[in-house]
């Protein structure tokens, strides 16, 4: 079965703020907010994902299927070589779930009390599955996260993140640094053979 992309035409005319090139998003994706939404070039968001919001996309990046960002009036901004796997969920905003304080859009903002602060994840960062990030988080470069960890504070560079909270159990091998000097250089040299 063939995946159904936007065609360039169709992304062009739905306003994004800047998009790149050589950008795939599947036609079954929700994307709020274009005119706020940033998409570097190499960028593939697969099937089922919703973009709500204030969203900078860097360069190759992978989105998978049944992904959730949601800025509110913060942001969300993801840098090079990052990838995310399915199901994850990323809030710039939330609600107040333990004080004296009622939630959910439609209650008056007087009787809620929001969070909204930026995520923020720097280049080379793997987000595996299920995982959840939330507002004020600032991940480090080089981060990677198992499967269904809440990442709910701001992490150091280089780690291997598990857990509900997430907590740092190791380094990351920074051999990946390398693979992205070649991987530009190849590109520099495709561009300038033109």
């Amino acid at each position: 079965m063939d995946i159904d992309y936007f065609s360039n035409k169709e992304l062009r005319a739905m306003g994004f703020k800047s998009l790149g090139k050589r950008v795939l998003i599947c036609r079954t994706c929700k994307l709020y907010h274009t005119d706020q939404i940033e998409i570097g070039d190499d960028v593939e968001i697969d099937d089922f994902t919703v973009l709500n919001g204030h969203i900078r996309i860097g360069n190759h990046i992978h989105i998978s299927s049944n992904c959730e960002l949601y800025s509110g009036s913060s942001r969300i901004e993801i840098d090079d070589f990052s990838g995310i796997s399915s199901h994850c969920s990323f809030y710039g905003i939330t609600d107040d779930y333990v004080g004296p304080y009622m939630n959910n859009p439609t209650v008056p903002p007087r009787f809620r009390k929001l969070t909204e602060e930026p995520v923020i994840l720097d280049k080379h960062v793997l987000i595996a599955t299920h995982c959840v990030i939330l507002p004020g988080v600032h991940i480090g470069e080089g981060c990677s996260f198992g499967a269904m960890s809440m990442i709910s504070k701001s992490t150091e560079p280089w780690g291997v993140y598990v857990g509900c909270p997430a907590r740092r159990i190791k380094e990351r091998d920074r051999g990946v640094l390398d693979k992205a000097e070649q991987l530009i250089a190849s590109e520099a040299g495709r561009k300038r053979a033109k």
